[in-house]
């Protein structure tokens, strides 16, 4: 049998937060369905390690995003490395639980930093590129908590929140300036990645599994390769139509 065309082929991502989690899922998946990845990072050594798994297809830059200047380089390295910038998949984040009346500005700050701000720095300098490109996607991760809020997660809650509206409103801005560029975001419930290291931390991997598993109306914690199934989609061509809005990934949160 003749081998079919991948679904992302010849496309070019900028992935951050590659290095581990719902970004490294992505990367994994978009190589595999004929696309090639920059891995952008802050941790150097994970994001290499990623980068040299996936062979030719891959390469890796470092990349803090709250730095704009760290943006416009990670971008230009993209270029660099595949000609190219087609699809932005923005997955850095941090989490943070405490009381509203305990949080720090400082920690507010940071929060509000990493999962938002560094988002509309992404949005803002990868939209020339892409456009001078012919136009592509962007797929910002938000979370469920950006839509329904979570106990003692103010800080999350509403950074994610903001990044459902700035993709909305950057997929209006590509719309009407005919940039023929995509944006939408992701809203994951719990997954398995990193991001729960604490709640592992606290009651044991499997305990904390499974307490968090039973607040999911599907019985069960979600695998990041079931949200970067969602994340290809929106950056493939299949969604061509779809701009500004939301996929929700949460194991049926969303219709409690």
């Amino acid at each position: 049998m003749p081998n079919c065309p991948g679904r992302i082929d010849g496309k070019v991502a900028l992935i951050t937060g590659g290095a581990s989690g719902l970004g490294k899922a992505s990367a994994e998946l978009f190589v595999e369905e004929g696309g090639r990845v920059m891995i952008a990072d802050i941790d150097t050594a994970g994001g290499k390690a990623v980068a040299e798994s996936l062979g030719d297809a891959g390469a890796f830059t470092p990349l803090d995003v709250t730095d704009e200047a760290n943006w416009i380089a990670a971008i230009e390295a993209t270029q660099q490395a595949f000609g190219a910038i087609h699809i932005l998949v923005q997955s850095a984040g941090i989490g943070l639980t405490a009381p509203v009346t305990e949080i720090t500005l400082e920690d507010w700050r940071r929060v509000h930093a990493i999962d938002l701000d560094g988002v509309f720095l992404g949005c803002k300098h990868s939209i020339p590129a892409i456009a001078g490109c012919g136009g592509g996607s962007i797929v910002n991760i938000s979370s469920i908590a950006g839509v329904i809020a979570g106990h003692n997660m103010a800080a999350y809650n509403s950074a994610k929140a903001g990044v459902r509206h700035l993709s909305k409103s950057v997929a209006l801005h590509c719309a009407r300036q005919a940039l023929n560029i995509r944006c939408n975001s992701i809203h994951p419930t719990f997954i398995d990645t990193p991001i729960l290291d604490k709640h592992k931390e606290r009651f044991g991997a499997a305990e904390a599994l499974q307490k968090l598993g039973r607040q999911v109306p599907i019985g069960r914690v979600g695998k990041p390769r079931e949200v970067a199934y969602g994340i290809l989609y929106l950056a493939s061509d299949e969604s061509s139509y779809t701009t500004g809005s939301e996929l929700f990934i949460d194991g049926g949160i969303a219709a409690m």
